[in-house]
């Protein structure tokens, strides 16, 4: 049996999502064994997602310029030497002391945890809107609902399911462990894409002038009003995501009385879900349509961040982020295939920057606001409770956003496209 360009791509994309989940608890779960402070631990987080808002609008010219394999090719490079490094750094520095609650224990081995996310984030804003703007390359336009459940469902087994269980169990056996196999993994999946073979150069591609091509995607963005809607509902729902996950981290060790184990299947338990959607999105979205998955999606981000907040268990908890994954799932199957339908693929890499600039930038804010809404609460209220807090915010803002995207959603996609 012949294996295709998109098998190969897809398995490719399920060991670096497998990397990305194992990183999902190391990176986090370093940080709180080196301080106790929920803005410090936001610091390593911020700096894996700060490249979104710094790298995307560059990411998306390069893409629109080169081949798209090669730029994949040499960000997982970059990525597989940015983990080793984080490797040999905490080799050289475990046994680690006792994480104080203000400050840091090991102010290098933070730098370097610190250093290193900055440099995965940079080369993952690249790497993946060249992934994104590849996949119409070796699918048929028919088929891209299809093409990407399935490519979400592999990334949820790697990123949520299976990637979060085998890193708590990495760094609980040893700390720099997790960092090591990622670099491994990374590796591996450099050896998949090479064996892609196929065009990923887009039509006309040529060093021009940068400003030119950006206000090509601009006005192409600026003039497409569901595009721009996606966009800002999902970088609004990011900032909202991204404010519960320190406070999760935190809320798991500290109130539910989780270790990293349990909290790795805690989360690998919530992606079931993601990867359930990822099968069955083709199906909801040609029985409903996609503006009715897209709304009563994001309608349920709302009681799953509530849910979060009042699980009064491990169990209760994956279950609440089984439901929330499978939404997300169905939203992003959406939105993603629409983007990939509806925009020009010379102009696929700038558009889809400029969207992400919108839609991913968002994260570091949310981030940092996790650590500083907790910083606050626990000056009027008792730590357990402040922990809390992120998820109710989190929940008003996710009624606020049902509010204001409803609408739209609906009248957009009764559109032609």
């Amino acid at each position: 049996m012949q294996v295709t360009p998109f098998q190969r791509f897809v398995a490719a994309s399920g060991l670096t999502n497998l990397a990305d989940g194992v990183a999902t608890v190391a990176w986090g779960w370093a940080a709180s064994l080196l301080t106790r402070d929920p803005l410090m631990i936001s610091l390593v987080p911020i700096a894996l997602r700060l490249p979104w808002f710094l790298f995307a609008l560059p990411a998306g010219i390069v893409t629109d310029r080169m081949d798209r394999r090669q730029l994949i090719l040499r960000m997982d490079v970059l990525r597989a030497l940015a983990f080793a490094g984080a490797a040999v750094a905490m080799v050289l520095t475990v046994p680690l002391p006792l994480a104080p609650r203000s400050g840091v224990s090991e102010p290098v081995l933070f730098g370097v945890i610190m250093a290193a996310a900055f440099i995965v984030g940079i080369a993952e804003v690249f790497r993946d809107n060249a992934a994104q703007t590849m996949l119409p390359a070796m699918v048929g336009r028919s088929d891209l609902e299809r093409a990407n459940g399935r490519l979400w469902s592999v990334e949820m087994v790697g990123n949520s399911l299976l990637g979060p269980a085998l890193g708590a169990f990495l760094i609980a056996a040893a700390v720099p462990l997790p960092f090591g196999a990622n670099a491994l993994a990374y590796g591996l999946a450099i050896v998949l894409v090479a064996s892609v073979v196929g065009r990923f150069r887009p039509e006309g591609a040529s060093q021009r002038n940068w400003k030119r091509e950006l206000s090509e995607g601009w006005h192409f963005l600026r003039d497409a009003p569901l595009l721009r809607l996606l966009a800002v509902i999902t970088g609004v729902w990011n900032l909202l995501f991204q404010m519960t996950t320190v406070a999760l981290l935190l809320h798991a060790q500290e109130n539910l009385g989780l270790g990293a184990r349990g909290y790795g299947l805690v989360l690998a338990g919530g992606a079931v879900g993601g990867v359930l959607a990822g099968f069955t999105a083709e199906w909801f979205v040609r029985r409903f349509g996609p503006g009715a998955v897209a709304r009563w999606s994001l309608f349920a981000s709302a009681p799953a961040f509530l849910g979060m907040a009042l699980a009064p268990g491990g169990w209760t908890l994956a279950l609440v982020l089984g439901l929330f994954e499978y939404t997300g799932i169905l939203w992003n199957t959406v939105s993603v295939s629409y983007r990939q339908r509806s925009i020009p693929d010379q102009l696929l890499g700038r558009v889809n920057s400029l969207y992400r600039l919108l839609a991913w930038g968002m994260m570091p804010v949310g981030l940092a606001l996790s650590g500083v809404i907790v910083r606050f609460a626990e000056t009027l209220m008792p730590r357990d409770t402040a922990l809390s807090m992120p998820f109710y915010v989190a929940a008003a803002g996710g009624i606020a956003l049902v509010l204001f995207g409803w609408r739209g959603l609906r009248t957009g996609f009764a559109a032609p496209v």
